[in-house]
């Protein structure tokens, strides 16, 4: 049933299981709820991502959190499907739509360390927990220009276990999303906002994604009240910028475009990237500063033009092996 107008029937928003995930659904469900005035349900969906214990980087990247979301899209399961935007590959699969990015959580990484400490006061040789190559090259980095040395420990796990190691004394610290952190109503136990002249954040972090199929035109317009047109300006050129690198989500690939705002008013984005080797010894950093995006066009545009500097500069043999 295509026509959403006719009826308040339910919606089914397709979800991951994870405490995270059912946060943030619950949070778009409520605002579908008030912009349409049906009636949404949450249909748990679990995801090879949220059952391999693997890092992701192994097992294809955080593509697999969403695969099992786009089969139940595609059947007819469910409805909608709300993603963590920084999770989505960069090619959007024929038959859905993304129908809504709203607007975005604060994108930078966090540190949660113990006793308080922000980064400059972590002891040499403390161990930074963190499944993201990303993460550990600007981390990495950051370490050798103080002339200090860290450990970059791998960890998987939901939000509970990445706080636990720390907790336990397993860990002197570990780097998350803000954003996670503000859905959870955890920030009270950040130690650091990482800034993002550091550590850029991933493609899209702090974003959502709202999807459906595309020929339910009813729902698509329903959803699109909730999209915001500057946060999607912002998404799409970083996300063309990982995408013209050639790079899967698990490369060591950051991005961020900034709205510059004058006298409250935006009138510029600033698109800054990274790419990294994982031990931190080599970055390519490079930034462009352009009108705001008016189009997708354009802001595919700006990601692919800041994405050929930096393959300019040697970011290609920064990232392994490259995804095609």
């Amino acid at each position: 049933m295509n026509d959403t107008s006719s009826t308040r029937r339910t919606l089914r928003l397709g979800t991951r299981r994870s405490k995270l995930a059912m946060a943030q659904s619950g949070q778009v469900a409520e605002a579908v709820r008030k912009a349409t005035g049906h009636p949404v349900e949450l249909v748990e969906i679990t995801t090879y991502g949220d059952v391999s214990r693997e890092a992701l980087a192994q097992i294809g990247g955080t593509g697999v959190f969403v695969s099992a979301l786009r089969d139940a899209l595609l059947a007819g399961e469910i409805d909608f499907a709300v993603h963590s935007l920084k999770d989505l590959p960069t090619g959007q699969p024929d038959g859905l739509l993304l129908a809504a990015v709203p607007k975005r959580e604060d994108p930078r990484d966090v540190l949660v360390a113990r006793d308080g400490l922000t980064f400059e006061q972590l002891p040499d040789g403390a161990r930074i927990g963190t499944g993201s190559p990303r993460r550990m090259a600007q981390l990495n980095a950051w370490a050798r220009e103080a002339g200090r040395r860290i450990e970059t420990v791998p960890v998987r796990g939901n939000v509970d276990t990445r706080l636990g190691f720390v907790a336990k004394g397993e860990l002197d610290a570990v780097v998350l999303a803000a954003a996670g952190l503000t859905r959870l109503g955890r920030l009270d136990e950040v130690t650091q906002y990482l800034p993002a002249d550091r550590i850029l954040p991933a493609p899209g972090q702090g974003a959502l994604a709202i999807e459906c199929v595309a020929t339910n035109a009813p729902l698509a317009a329903s959803l699109a009240v909730l999209d915001d047109p500057l946060t999607r300006a912002a998404v799409t050129a970083e996300r063309s910028l990982l995408a013209a690198l050639e790079a899967g989500c698990s490369a060591p690939v950051g991005a961020l475009a900034d709205l510059l705002v004058e006298e409250q008013a935006v009138t510029e984005m600033r698109l800054r990237g990274v790419v990294g080797t994982t031990d931190g010894s080599t970055l390519v950093q490079l930034s462009t500063t352009g009108p705001v995006p008016a189009s997708e066009q354009d802001a595919l545009a700006l990601g692919r033009e800041l994405a050929a500097e930096m393959l300019d500069k040697g970011a290609a043999g920064l990232m392994g092996e490259r995804a095609h």
